[in-house]
């Protein structure tokens, strides 16, 4: 347990790893050494063989688990291993002898323009509520922010007369992303006439989106609103806030805007992830 809390400190402090990210990588590592205790009976980390990362392995296999989660998993479990060779708890990092399961190539549920359209459709009305949802999906759809992204936008964060965002991505990055006119004219009608009405008495903390209670709306809150709005619009796609960045940066690059620019936007390190959208 409290090589657990200092490899949680090791990826706040020298990985600079987002909130989101640190939660996986710690779950997942707690999970792996509560199995080395009670399955290989290990109780020392100089003791761990790499038999016993690929019998761990092994047994999220048996549970049925996708190659991309199990892929994660092992991530998270060499990530480990680094720290404690890092931090010469053991002499050499045993996670380097094993190689990633072999990944499934699937490609991301996208949403056609008419499709996006429909789900929009279904959003309008004059209730606070409403308001604050078409904000927030043409804000998602017209940026191709990540979902986090999304409810952590401040309103110091908006620049309405250069058209831009400050977001914060992960690992805490900034990067500025220009937003439509149509998203920035739903935020603002939003901002005057239904943000006030949601935060009520509430202390304002300046985040942008706010719940029905005047607090910050959360992950699980706006994937629940757009689950509803999906069923609503009769979509039979499994939508989710990731299948809306996917629908905008296919859109983006079917219009013929640079794959660059678009890594860009969307705050990729890597050009290869954004790459797939190629395929589709």
């Amino acid at each position: 347990e409290q090589l657990v809390t200092e490899y949680k400190y090791y990826l706040q402090s020298v990985k600079m790893m987002s909130h989101n990210s640190i939660l996986s990588y710690v779950n997942d590592v707690t999970n792996y050494v509560n199995f080395l205790i009670e399955k290989c009976s290990i109780d020392d980390v100089k003791d761990i063989k790499s038999e016993d990362i690929r019998s761990y392995l092994a047994s999220l296999k048996k549970k049925k688990m996708s190659s991309s989660s199990m892929s994660r998993n092992l991530c998270s479990v060499k990530s480990f291993h680094r720290f404690l060779y890092e931090e010469q708890l053991v002499k050499i990092n045993i996670s380097k002898e094993i190689s990633a399961p072999k990944m499934e190539k699937k490609l991301p549920t996208v949403l056609s323009i008419e499709e996006v359209s429909r789900l929009l459709d279904v959003v309008k009305g004059e209730k606070p509520i409403e308001k604050r949802n078409q904000a927030m999906l043409e804000m998602i759809y017209g940026t191709g922010l990540r979902v986090s992204e999304l409810c952590n936008i401040k309103v110091s964060d908006l620049r309405f007369t250069s058209k831009q965002i400050r977001i914060f991505g992960k690992g805490s990055k900034e990067r500025i992303v220009p937003i439509n006119d149509y998203a920035l004219n739903m935020v603002r009608k939003y901002l005057t006439e239904a943000r006030p009405m949601l935060l009520g008495m509430k202390k304002d903390q300046g985040y942008l989106f706010l719940n029905n209670h005047g607090e910050v709306i959360t992950r699980v809150g706006f994937f629940k609103i757009l689950k509803n709005l999906a069923g609503e619009a009769k979509i039979e796609k499994n939508v989710s806030p990731h299948t809306l960045r996917h629908s905008y940066a296919t859109h983006l690059l079917e219009a013929g805007v640079d794959i660059r620019l678009i890594q860009e936007m969307l705050g990729h390190e890597d050009i290869a992830t954004t790459q797939i959208y190629t395929h589709l």
